[in-house]
């Protein structure tokens, strides 16, 4: 909990004077953010040495609350003047409470419910003593190999910025300080999913429109929602280290967006400037980090890799100023007063017990996971699955992994309540039918170990088996059951940060299980756990079904959804390409000599993905139907509306996202094809007509043009489009007059 809020001007003058106070030392430890690996002694010494000399201003990847507890008290009553530490933790998706993979928050093309997700998240980790979320990630990735793409929302801006403002207000609420929120820390500015080959950490060499259209929006509203932090960048932004940039970090971020929270360094990246070969050492790197717009280094403790350490040195030799030291401080004490850390510092142990086991937040986690499941193919109708199935055979190695069910990039989840597949089919089929389980193949393991499998949390458990053997035992399941549910996808250890891979094929022996099980003929569900799309080499079940990593209560929603409980409604975030020769392959890109010829691009297939952004079945249909606007012709800096009819055609109430799309068809650049603009997800009754309606305004139709480097809205004719996916064929046009 936090105390009551206190003005602005309050809080300025306590900062005012807590800095009059302050040594050298102390302010440049207030800049310096200590991670500590759990068990890790000698770290540990380090921090509780610079804890006690006033000398660290944050710490990280401590999440429990006596520790916690433990090292705030030494902060607050043994060192000289008591400030208290902002604790900071990587809560992703969920803390004790697993929810969908953001990815498939985005998926759900649903705000509320990303906002839903991480006000649960953030409720849990304040309760143990956490102040501060290393999220949301609002990268937009248009490379399908960068593994940190199930991080943030897909490849388009828009659906990006609804979601990044989203999860702002989930985490922080309506201010800095709500009880039982944490501050939001949007990352990684910016550009980190450009990067070349979709390889973690390598360069992004962007051009500035790319930059300014696509990467920059999500950043820009998430400020705009109110974020108290942005965290930097690891790699080079055409040619210049994004956490040693003046130009974004104080021209873009502070001067044009007018951020005033503060920025926090990615892992090292203020003393990798001098790895970039940007900085000359790593005093230098200190200075110019600081002097481009970093408030605060996130820093190891256990090496001489600390650059804000070298601060006072740098202070006294006259390449910063006690100025613009004690603005980066300021920022971060001011967030320290706004949390309430002053006035209540220690974590509440009793209500921590009440809120981690709170009911209601797993049925928040259910809820995310039917509303994010992608619904691909469904020949025959074979979902929903009826209840009278005599048998159904649950093969592959994720339909009962409960560790990747939780998802990657989640640290403290309890995977002893997370309901898998397997325990979901059998808890809603109860013993009327037989449910038999093969797992198919062995887990692949990664060739190289990642830094995040130890210490933050166990590996994944590795399934070993015979797989010919395996395979042979789960054709013969199938081939006696009447229906076969396939569970295949990644390992959750198999994406994220330093997880790339440089091909889209299902790892290991899957694919040989998939046609196996396909073969047999029996009617086959394939569900889908990754975040990634995958090359499945043609091979079609009837049924296939993007359920990503589905969190804590996974099992019961997929369940729901494959027995027609819960109608899925989930919609693409990206482009899902035929294979990964394709990409990049984002479906807003401008047109090009005889742009409809798709088949030229390629000489041996066509250039059309095989899934299109946005796409996504239900278990029944809608028709789109009578567009209209509410003017034929507006002028520059005016709003039009745009409303369209949704009826429902089957017998099954479901929802249905229902999108706007437009294409600008001259101007002072060129622009792409289409480009999301407006979306809603509606619930439908069976057989009933909705009517769905949306503004096109400035902010939407204006865009940043190289031309001019600047924003432009062009005098010129929209063509506009609307249905259930980026390929909608319902359109009509209006014209912006001068």
């Amino acid at each position: 909990m936090t105390s009551q809020p206190q003005d602005a001007d309050t809080i300025k003058e306590r900062v005012s004077s807590l800095l009059s106070q302050m040594t050298v030392e102390e302010k440049a430890g207030q800049l310096t953010q200590y991670f500590t690996f759990p068990g890790v002694q000698e770290q540990l010494d380090v921090v509780e040495a610079e804890l006690r000399a006033g000398r660290a201003g944050s710490l990280l990847f401590v999440a429990e609350a006596d520790e916690i507890d433990r090292l705030q008290r030494i902060a607050v009553e043994e060192s000289r003047l008591g400030i208290p530490v902002l604790f900071g933790y990587d809560v992703i998706h969920g803390f004790r409470t697993a929810m969908p993979v953001p990815l498939a928050l985005a998926a759900s093309w649903d705000p509320q419910l990303a906002e839903d997700c991480q006000a649960v998240a953030a409720k849990e980790a304040r309760s143990i003593g956490l102040h501060w979320a290393f999220a949301p990630m609002v990268d937009i990735a248009r490379d399908p190999r960068w593994g940190r793409m199930i991080e943030g929302a897909g490849e388009d801006p828009y659906l990006g910025s609804a979601m990044a403002a989203a999860q702002v207000r989930g985490f922080q609420g309506p201010r800095i300080g709500t009880p039982d929120r944490v501050i939001a820390g949007p990352k990684h500015f910016a550009g980190y999913g450009g990067s070349l080959g979709g390889r973690d950490y390598d360069e992004a060499d962007l051009s500035d429109s790319e930059l300014w259209n696509i990467h920059l929006p999500p950043f820009k509203a998430a400020i705009e929602a109110g974020a108290g932090n942005i965290m930097s960048a690891y790699m080079g932004l055409n040619g210049v280290p994004a956490s040693g940039n003046h130009w974004l970090l104080t021209e873009v971020l502070r001067d044009a967006w007018g951020f005033e929270g503060f920025v926090v360094t990615d892992a090292g990246a203020a003393a990798d400037l001098e790895t970039h070969h940007f900085a000359a050492d790593l005093k230098d790197a200190a200075v110019r980090a600081l002097n481009a717009g970093i408030d605060m280094e996130m820093a190891p403790p256990f090496d001489d890799r600390s650059a804000f350490k070298t601060l006072p040195e740098a202070l006294k030799a006259g390449r910063i100023t006690m100025d613009r030291l004690d603005l980066s401080v300021s920022r971060i004490l001011e967030q320290k007063f706004r949390m309430g850390l002053f006035e209540s510092p220690y974590v509440d142990r009793a209500r921590s017990v009440q809120v981690l086991a709170m009911p209601e937040h797993r049925e928040v986690a259910r809820r995310a996971a039917e509303r994010s499941a992608v619904l691909l193919r469904n020949t025959g109708d074979l979902l929903p699955l009826s209840r009278d199935q005599g048998s159904i055979a649950v093969i592959g190695p994720f339909a009962d992994a409960a560790r990747d069910t939780s998802g990657p990039w989640i640290f403290k989840q309890d995977d002893g309540e997370t309901v898998t597949v397997l325990e979901g089919i059998r808890k809603a089929v109860g013993n009327a039918t037989r449910v038999d389980h093969s797992v198919g193949v062995s887990v692949p393991k990664r060739l190289h170990p990642s830094i995040f499998e130890n210490p933050f949390t166990p590996a994944t458990p590795e399934i070993t088996v015979d797989d010919d053997a395996e395979i042979a035992q789960a054709v013969k399941l199938a081939t006696d059951a009447e229906v076969a549910v396939l569970v295949l996808g990644e390992g959750q250890i198999m994406i994220g940060e330093h997880a790339s891979r440089s091909t889209l094929d299902l790892p290991g022996r899957q694919q040989e299980l998939l046609e196996a099980v396909v073969a047999t003929g029996t009617p086959t569900v394939l569900l889908i756990m990754t975040g990634r799309p995958l090359d499945l080499k043609g091979v079609e079940p009837e049924a296939q079904m993007m359920v990503w990593y589905p969190g804590t209560r996974g099992g019961d929603a997929i369940a729901r959804l494959l027995f027609g409980e819960a109608v899925p409604g989930g919609k693409l975030p990206y482009n899902w390409p035929r294979n990964i020769g394709q990409i990049p392959l984002p479906y807003a890109h401008l047109r090009s000599f005889k742009p409809e010829e798709t088949t030229m691009r390629y000489w041996n297939e066509g250039n059309a993905p095989l899934f299109p952004f946005g796409f996504g079945l239900s278990y029944t249909s809608f028709d789109y139907d009578n567009l209209r606007l509410s003017a034929e012709q507006i002028a520059v800096g005016e709003a039009i509306e745009v409303t369209v009819d949704v009826t429902n055609k089957g017998d099954v109430t479901a929802d249905e996202v229902v999108q706007l799309y437009i294409h600008q068809r001259f101007g002072t650049s060129a622009r792409p094809v289409r480009e999301l603009k407006g979306f809603r997800r509606v619930n439908i009754e069976a057989h009933q007509t909705q009517e769905v309606t949306f503004t096109l305004g400035p902010d939407e139709l204006r865009y940043w043009s190289t031309a001019t480097r600047d924003w432009v809205q062009d005098a010129t004719v929209f063509d506009v489009f609307v249905g259930g996916s980026s390929t909608a064929a319902l359109s009509t046009r209006f014209e912006v007059t001068a």
